[in-house]
């Protein structure tokens, strides 16, 4: 199981959100390049980094913070937030961004998105976020009519890297994750379906990967100590070595 640590961007900091809310925020350190070295250090060979700002603005914003983190390491980055044209795809792109996380633009433009998805084969994530199973888009901000199986179907042939599914109720809270949501998703799409929202302890990863689920995106636990980096790394090397 692959394991994500993320860096939420908010004003140039890392920050965390409780359900999406912009106004329950926690600053979580002034320097996003120094968080991404921390991790790193820590064995991340993967970063998951949101740009909240641009999730508002429905456009790129935190460009300069990204564009630094890339510079300074040379793991795999996928990049949400606000990405809702070609040129913000582009702009990503050009910066080293490994993947581009899509939401909003992909239920609002489902026919552009299916055709980034050809244009950027296994390079763009869909990002399936719900609250009480309805998917929300806007920067969690507006809950649409569509089941998240729904969207998921409607680009289950595309050549994507992944399904992000966020459990919203769930995000920052370390309540535990929504194991039967995500597993859900993987039942209808090949790709594999990355788990995000509610990890608040070692034993959430643990079940997570006991289940099956393929990858994972650890916030919150991660800053507050809850859990340690190298005790996930560990958990997903056993599970997939079968011990």
């Amino acid at each position: 199981m692959e394991i994500w640590p993320a860096i939420d961007l908010l004003g140039g900091k890392c920050v965390r959100l409780r359900q999406g809310k912009y106004d329950d925020v926690t600053v979580f350190g002034e320097d996003p390049v120094a968080m991404a070295q921390r991790w790193v250090g820590e064995g991340a060979s993967r970063l998951h980094i949101v740009d909240l700002d641009g999730a508002k603005a429905g456009k790129p914003v935190n460009l300069e913070a990204i564009a630094a983190i890339r510079s300074a390491v040379t793991v795999t980055t996928q990049v949400g937030g606000g990405l809702r044209s070609e040129e913000a795809l582009e702009q990503l792109f050009a910066l080293g961004v490994d993947r581009a996380i899509v939401g909003t633009a992909a239920l609002r433009k489902p026919e552009w998105f299916r055709q980034m998805c050809r244009r950027y084969p296994n390079r763009l994530v869909l990002a399936v976020d719900a609250r009480d199973g309805w998917v929300a888009v806007e920067g969690w901000q507006e809950v649409s009519r569509l089941q998240a199986t729904e969207v998921a179907r409607m680009f289950a042939g595309e050549p994507l890297a992944a399904i992000l599914y966020t459990d919203i109720a769930s995000d920052g809270m370390m309540t535990g994750p929504n194991i039967v949501g995500v597993l859900a998703l993987q039942q209808v799409v090949t790709v594999p379906v990355i788990a995000s929202g509610g990890i608040g302890s070692i034993r959430d990863v643990e079940a997570l990967a006991q289940a099956g689920v393929k990858a994972c995106i650890i916030g919150r636990a991660l800053y507050e100590g809850a859990i340690r980096l190298g005790e996930a790394l560990e958990v997903a090397e056993r599970f997939a070595a079968g011990r």
